[in-house]
């Protein structure tokens, strides 16, 4: 992951040494030697993961600059906006956080969510042909068939409206299991993601106080441009704490990338493109507006 753009750019490389400087090993390798090289087993950890996503998506960035002949510090850009960990790299593009603030933050929110995962047994359950409507109350039913459960089990949400008829909801693992069965019955389609847990749900919440303690530590700025909030689905404002209140409250609410990306053809316009790592972001947007062309930069080429 990067490795395409670390051995084509000398901009790129830097970014992944300016982050093993910061990391080390502390995550059982440097973070470049992760990415170019694996194990994938160990990279797709949520508390590895985080970290190496933003530091790609950072690196190619630096790559696409370089090809442009832009500075990464003042390239015209009119909005910027990220999936859930890619806010981060949303902001620091606009310059909202440095480089090394935002590798601090995203290190801990994803060894923070680690935790949280690993302390509850939890997942997420994909959704196709829901909208908020029909995921909200299959989330309900769900519920109701548990009244008699304790009340950690008693958790599923919607957690991500990705694209319109692409809901994907969180909870405990009973939650999940019993979701699958009774979206069958209400004619929709549940798939059963490979996710470390529960994540964009209450479940979440020791992960949120973990980030919050970390946020009183960083400096956060006005960004130089229109940063979407996955909170709210509308940009961010300019004052640096309720930047930070709304990077909280993200752990434990969902995630509104189709409103984002719904404010940004109407309002933004202009042409939209992905940083790597994939084509995750190009694949939702053919979905919420196929007139739209998004341009993802996996790799140089």
């Amino acid at each position: 992951m990067g490795k395409a753009w670390a051995s084509a750019h000398p901009e790129s490389r830097a970014i992944f040494d300016r982050a093993d400087a910061v990391l080390g090993d502390s995550l059982g390798a440097t973070l470049s030697d992760l990415c170019f090289n694996g194990p994938a087993g160990r990279l797709n950890k949520t508390d590895a993961a985080q970290p190496a996503i933003f530091v790609t998506s950072v690196a190619s960035w630096h790559g696409v600059c370089a090809i442009a002949g832009n500075d990464p510090i003042s390239a015209p850009i009119a909005a910027a906006a990220g999936l859930s960990l890619g806010e981060y790299t949303a902001l620091h593009i606009a310059g909202g956080m440095s480089f090394e603030d935002g590798l601090k933050l995203v290190t801990i929110r994803g060894q923070a969510m680690q935790d949280a995962a690993e302390a509850t047994p939890s997942g997420m359950v994909a959704l196709i042909g829901a909208d908020e409507m029909s995921a909200t109350e299959l989330c309900e039913k769900v519920l109701d068939k548990m009244e008699d459960d304790p009340d950690d089990e008693r958790v599923l949400v919607p957690a991500n409206f990705n694209a319109p008829g692409q809901v994907v909801i969180s909870g405990s693992l009973k939650a999940c299991d019993l979701a699958e069965q009774v979206a069958g019955e209400t004619g929709l389609r549940a798939t059963r993601l490979t996710v470390a847990g529960a994540f964009h749900s209450p479940l979440m919440a020791p992960a949120a106080e973990r980030l919050r303690a970390a946020l009183g530590t960083v400096e956060i700025a006005s960004p130089r441009c229109r940063v979407m909030s996955n909170v709210t689905g509308t940009p961010h404002g300019t004052e640096p704490a309720g930047i930070k209140e709304r990077l909280i409250e993200q752990l434990t609410n969902p995630v509104r990338w189709s409103e984002d990306c719904a404010y940004l053809n109407q309002h933004v316009g202009g042409t939209p493109f992905e940083l790597a790592p994939g084509r995750t972001l190009a694949g939702l947007m053919r979905r919420i507006d196929r007139g739209v062309k998004v341009t993802s930069y996996d790799t140089p080429a």
